[in-house]
């Protein structure tokens, strides 16, 4: 039966999270240098159309259709056959595009790790290729009725799917397309950071819907949700600036992404813990990722925007995160701290084999596209700039 509340809900909360894509283009887009401002914010567009199109035809049936081995869905919901407007709660076709904003979404922090040398029609492919191959299966893994879930693994936002996903195909695919022109040799300054900042508050309001409509209705857990992904923000922002500024200037950067890193740990737990969880989670995120982003940078690490560090780091603590502060008087399962070792068992074992499967099959992606069409634009279309040479546009 349909909630008309509820489906008002999860309909306001789809429109906030289709507009972190954009937020994630802002965000990096602010970061690289005035040649590739426009390409970086297109991509995320790009990679947003791109995503729509795969998920209605195929992709929400592999994540979603009836489980094959507990790896993938089938073929049964194939260009949406049989999602209609009927439900529990909610329309079945409000529940395919909730989770197409979802898919749309990973695919853009992803571009972190190509940014300012990827091919536009490589880009296309490869993406088509890892929303199939990577994202699809870890969405089945945990929310489709996939090994996971029956091992009973909590995510309840996507802290596997979404972010160690993400995070780990970045440094892969980084790996992959090779260090820009002169990275370490020149300086690169991003080109504008308001529009990063700009970015990054497009995607702390996003976030909201992100974890509180992943409860699918409203109700104290969303309201819960809601509360403790903005505790985790505001922890993670503030615990990486102080670190930053122990370290010489309190960086808006910084800043910034601290509080991306807080409300990527504080999204697997959301719907599982309190607000003094939620400030524990969000103040070892942003210790965790300033350490991962400066161990980057001493390794010499062109993944720059630094999805790997926030998203990837981030995720894989928060997944851990779940099983240690999950409280059963939220969500219905206690955690480490409240006596409850087994769950932070199954939560490592689901971060452990989310983290190698994405980097190991983006890596194989990344390789066979890069072999065959080539996804690194030539060095000529680098130095020009993307914009131009990508995109035949200016921002000057």
């Amino acid at each position: 039966m349909i909630d008309s509340g509820d489906t008002a809900f999860i309909i306001i909360c789809t429109a906030m999270v289709m507009l972190m894509t954009p937020g994630v283009g802002l965000f990096y887009g602010g970061m690289v240098r005035n040649k590739s401002v426009i390409s970086m914010i297109a991509l995320a567009f790009v990679a947003f159309a791109v995503v729509s199109i795969q998920w209605v035809l195929f992709g929400y049936s592999l994540a979603f259709g009836p489980d094959i081995g507990g790896f993938i869905g089938g073929l049964d919901h194939f260009a949406l056959n049989g999602v209609g407007l009927d439900g529990d709660g909610i329309p079945d076709i409000l529940f395919m595009v909730f989770q197409l904003v979802f898919a749309g979404l990973t695919l853009a922090i992803l571009t972190s790790g190509m940014a300012e040398r990827v091919k536009l029609g490589a880009f296309i492919v490869f993406g088509l290729l890892w929303t199939t191959l990577v994202y699809d299966p870890l969405a089945h893994w945990a929310w489709g009725g996939g090994w996971a879930s029956q091992l009973g693994a909590l995510d309840f936002a996507g802290g596997t799917v979404v972010h160690i996903s993400s995070g780990f195909g970045a440094l892969a695919a980084a790996l992959i397309i090779g260090k820009r022109l002169g990275f370490g040799q020149e300086t690169m300054k991003p080109a504008n950071i308001p529009l990063t900042l700009l970015g990054g508050a497009l995607l702390w309001f996003g976030w909201f819907g992100f974890n509180a409509g992943s409860e699918l209705a409203a109700d104290g857990i969303a309201a819960n949700a809601f509360v403790v992904t903005n505790i985790a923000a505001a922890t993670g922002a503030l615990t990486w600036m102080f670190a930053s500024w122990y370290h010489g200037k309190p960086s808006s950067l910084g800043m910034i992404s601290g509080a991306i890193a807080g409300l990527v740990a504080i999204t697997p737990a959301a719907g599982f813990v309190n607000v003094m969880g939620a400030i524990a989670i969000g103040l070892v995120a942003g210790l965790l990722c300033y350490g991962a982003l400066l161990f980057r940078v001493k390794k010499g690490l062109d993944e720059s925007l630094d999805a790997w560090a926030i998203h990837g780091v981030g995720g894989f603590w928060g997944a851990l995160a779940t099983g240690i502060f999950c409280v059963a008087t939220i969500g219905g399962v206690d955690g480490l701290i409240y006596g409850n070792p087994e769950q932070f068992g199954i939560q490592l074992l689901d971060a452990v084999v989310a983290m190698v499967y994405a980097f190991v099959v983006t890596y194989v992606i990344a390789l066979v596209v890069e072999k065959t069409i080539g996804l690194r634009v030539p060095e000529d279309e680098e130095y020009v700039g993307t914009d131009i040479a990508q995109f035949g546009e200016s921002l000057l």
